[in-house]
């Protein structure tokens, strides 16, 4: 009971609702689609609370996300998506981890259950914005390379998750915005698979949830950031 009362006084009544929907959406389609790949409901499960956590600012979530990576690249590698396999245990792994760090070092006041806003400015955001497009390069040959399936969202991909991690790293509420538009391109990508194999189609549905808790992050986010600054 005690850990409960932790939880409800922590997490709001929205965000608990946004958890619970997000669980049963996500082993109902489970249940209906595939019934066989365990690691993808393990993951997509992982994924979501990672969400919820990192809307709260809780360095935690980064864990959770380190965690949703490494069965993130299995699931990847079993249908030849060796762009996403190694986009995320190549890079969004290596740079959750810093992330991590990042977050345990700029707690605010103190609390290590929530990190510290920060704003970057325009000069940095054309930094990452370069930065992102000379790592996707390189990574569009290298995926060409591994004879990588759908190749086009494929590099995409590489794209948004790279702004994703490196906003997070950073601190910003726009890596919710990131991760958004990466959600966006997996549920393409996914969509294109699920054609040759039904089963992936919940593979599709846990990123549009996904899509869902990285929107309310960033509105969670703008939320603490103003607090912050009060």
């Amino acid at each position: 009971m005690k850990i409960i009362k932790t939880i409800t006084n922590y997490f709001s009544k929205f965000e608990i609702s946004l958890w619970l929907f997000s669980i049963a959406i996500i082993v109902s389609s489970f249940v209906i689609f595939d019934r066989t790949n365990y690691t993808t409901l393990v993951s997509s499960i992982v994924g979501v609370t990672s969400l919820i956590l990192n809307a709260k600012g809780n360095p935690f979530g980064q864990v959770l996300i380190i965690v949703f990576g490494i069965l993130y690249g299995i699931i990847s590698f079993s249908y030849s998506y060796y762009g996403e396999m190694i986009t995320y245990l190549g890079m969004t792994v290596p740079m959750a981890c810093i992330a991590l760090v990042s977050w345990l070092r700029n707690p605010y006041n103190g609390k290590r259950s929530e990190v510290r806003v920060n704003h970057i400015s325009y000069k940095e955001i054309i930094f990452m914005t370069v930065l992102a497009l000379i790592v996707t390069i390189v990574f569009y040959f290298i995926l060409k390379a591994f004879n990588t399936a759908n190749l086009i969202p494929s590099t995409i991909s590489v794209t948004t998750s790279f702004s994703a991690v490196y906003l997070t790293f950073r601190r910003s509420p726009y890596f919710a915005i990131a991760y958004a538009l990466n959600d966006i391109v997996l549920i393409i990508l996914w969509s294109l698979a699920s054609i040759y194999d039904i089963s992936y189609v919940s593979v599709v549905i846990c990123f549009a949830v996904f899509l869902v808790n990285d929107i309310y992050s960033f509105v969670n986010w703008l939320r603490i950031g103003q607090r912050q600054s009060a």
